[in-house]
């Protein structure tokens, strides 16, 4: 299918376009009636302007600031890094002065989920090994190497056992921010309701103790294992300096194991309501096509997903940096609204005391990709999150559980930021990704969206869905609902390419926020 268009201009006041594929010098486009000739090239994804805009100017997209003209720019021009910058600049967050209408119910959908005793339902049944800090890695990952797929076989409701293994939990003040935090994410995939059954293998003289994991987390007994805890009714935990060493150690995971199998095989998919699903959203590795494409094909996705009475998860607050006033206005309390502002401020506080700028996002490549200031890139990271109203802003990797669309407070690193989200209950996640990701996040299934359609062409093997289609013609609608499908079938046991591959477990990285003592 060919291009309709060389170049999109996004919104009727936008003073630039972007590229929809290489663009040469002298080629001519056409804009509001206005016949422009190119001074120079555009790549793929890159900005033109479509009028001379004059030193100092902001530069619009999406009908938004995203910069401003270091210089005079002419019509025709590349407008990139060399000619806009990123000046602060006051943003009205107006709070909860335009919040949307509840969206009319979506026919009833199902998936095939695992239903838990607490009521959430899983969409994958994984046995977890649960490193409480880095000194347990290597045995955890041990433990996992001695289950043959000759044992797992032998379960077939099981998708795998997964060691999760970071590297803290030691070396941080006590039951200080970063503790807390810890604590929150290591519990959050303890419950989450993708595992079916988990153990905890510490070394023994940590700061994050397993159990003052299990007490502030309120971990609870495992019913059938006898592997015994390090309090009377929490779950299972082996810890290297009491049994013995890592041979030991490995042997008593092992059993475990083998405990853990029938009862987490017993469970079987079962007929439930989509409302039950909770997408985690993520973009990386993005380009200039991201916020033409595939956020907003997620954002659509998002929608009808709300429509049907589940959540979806907007994370990476430095990528709303920016736009947030965009969001302000679409939460459903001043509250919410100011709770997102104080997560932006935080940032601001954050970044400083290391002598960084937010904008150092976006990242080398992603400027390779037409993205030219941290304005910009958020101006197209929010489109994942659709158009229903703000329902909540949660700290990093807290339990989400209101209904609809929530914002996060995650990093723009890609696997820090859905560790979190996941650990917040994501049972299905997406990636929008130009550049190309080969990204999976154990134990929740990951489905990857391209931007254009080259790069999904060359990385077809790593790809879900493609929604370079957009730039062709294909209405965003369409493509959005192509996704939602999507979804629902990954939600029944469908793998993602990133599963195919094996992708998942690396991707496990607790955000570290302070000091290493």
């Amino acid at each position: 299918m060919q291009n309709q268009k060389p170049a999109i201009q996004l919104r009727p006041d936008d003073n630039v376009a972007v590229a929809c594929r290489h663009l040469a010098k002298d080629d001519v486009v056409q804009f509001n009636g206005t016949k422009v000739v190119l001074s120079e090239p555009i790549p793929l994804g890159h900005k033109v302007a479509t009028e001379k805009i004059p030193t100092g100017d902001a530069i619009r997209k999406f009908g938004q600031t995203i910069g401003f003209a270091s210089g005079d720019v002419a019509p025709g021009s590349h407008v990139h890094v060399h000619n806009c910058s990123a000046q602060a600049f006051d943003r009205d967050y107006a709070f909860s002065s335009d919040v949307p209408p509840a969206p009319a119910p979506a026919p009833a959908r199902t998936f095939k989920g695992y239903v838990r005793p607490d009521g959430r339902v899983g969409t994958r049944n994984y046995i977890a090994i649960i490193s409480t800090v880095n000194c347990s890695a290597s045995a955890s990952k041990y433990i996992a190497r001695r289950v043959t797929d000759d044992l797992l076989k032998k379960y077939p409701n099981v998708d795998g056992v997964i060691p999760l293994t970071h590297k803290t939990g030691c070396g941080m003040a006590y039951e200080s921010d970063d503790h807390a935090q810890l604590a929150r994410t290591l519990a959050g995939f303890a419950q989450h309701p993708n595992i079916g059954g988990y153990f905890l293998v510490g070394l023994g003289c940590e700061v994050g103790q397993a159990s003052h994991l299990i007490q502030s987390q309120k971990l609870v007994q495992i019913e059938g294992v006898t592997t015994p805890s390090v309090t009377p009714s929490g779950p299972p935990v082996v810890t290297i300096q009491e049994v013995g060493g890592i041979s030991k150690t490995v042997d008593a995971g092992l059993r475990a194991i083998e405990e853990l199998l029938p009862r987490t095989n017993d469970i079987q998919r079962t007929e439930v309501d989509i409302s039950h699903l909770m997408l985690g959203t993520e973009c990386g590795g993005s380009d200039g096509n991201s916020g033409v494409t595939a956020n907003p094909v997620v954002g659509v996705c998002s929608d009808r997903l709300v429509a049907s009475g589940g959540t979806s998860i907007l994370g990476e607050t430095p990528e709303i940096y920016g736009a947030e006033h965009i969001l302000t206005r679409r939460a459903v309390t001043p509250e919410v609204g100011q709770a997102l502002v104080d997560r932006i401020k935080w940032w601001e506080w954050y970044t400083n005391i290391f002598g960084a700028e937010i904008n150092n996002n976006p990242t080398p490549g992603n400027k390779e990709g037409g993205l030219t200031t941290i304005y910009e890139k958020s101006l197209g990271a929010i489109a994942k999150g659709g158009t229903t109203a703000l329902r909540a802003v949660y700290r990093y990797a807290e339990s989400v559980t209101e209904k609809g669309f929530v914002v996060m407070d995650t990093p723009g690193y890609d696997p820090v930021s859905l560790t979190g989200i996941v650990a917040g209950g994501a049972n299905v996640c997406v990636f929008t990704t130009g550049r190309g990701s080969v990204y999976g996040c154990k134990p929740s299934p990951c489905m990857k969206v391209a931007t254009n359609t080259v790069m999904y062409e060359r990385m077809e093997d790593d790809m879900d869905l493609n929604a370079g289609v957009v730039l062709e013609g294909v209405p965003v609608e369409e493509v959005g609902q192509q996704l939602f499908d999507l979804m629902i079938e990954v939600a029944s046991g469908k793998k993602t390419k990133s599963e195919l591959h094996g992708v998942g477990e690396e991707e496990f990285i607790p955000w570290s926020i302070g000091a290493t003592l």
